[in-house]
């Protein structure tokens, strides 16, 4: 999946509900998320590792979503440029 394609999804299924929350409590909601991938990668459990990863990349598409940014822009650079 492209992350366009993420972020079109998340818009569709998440975009009214996430404007309501807001930029402050969906970064909050980002970061609880990274917490529980930090606990998966202590476990090891590769299906927790790939559930935790997908509700990262949600979070992340919403927020950004939220910004009015582009993942794909974004990652761009890793491509492009990557820093040294």
């Amino acid at each position: 999946m492209e992350m366009r394609t993420l972020q079109e999804s998340m818009a569709r299924l998440y975009g009214a509900r996430d404007a309501e929350r807001g930029r402050d409590a969906t970064f909050r909601w980002l970061t609880e998320e990274v917490g529980e991938l930090a606990k998966a990668l202590r476990t090891g459990d590769r299906a927790n590792l790939e559930h935790e990863f997908g509700d990262v990349l949600a979070w992340l598409a919403s927020l950004a979503n939220q910004l009015g940014l582009s993942l794909d822009d974004a990652a761009q650079r890793y491509v492009t440029d990557p820093p040294r």
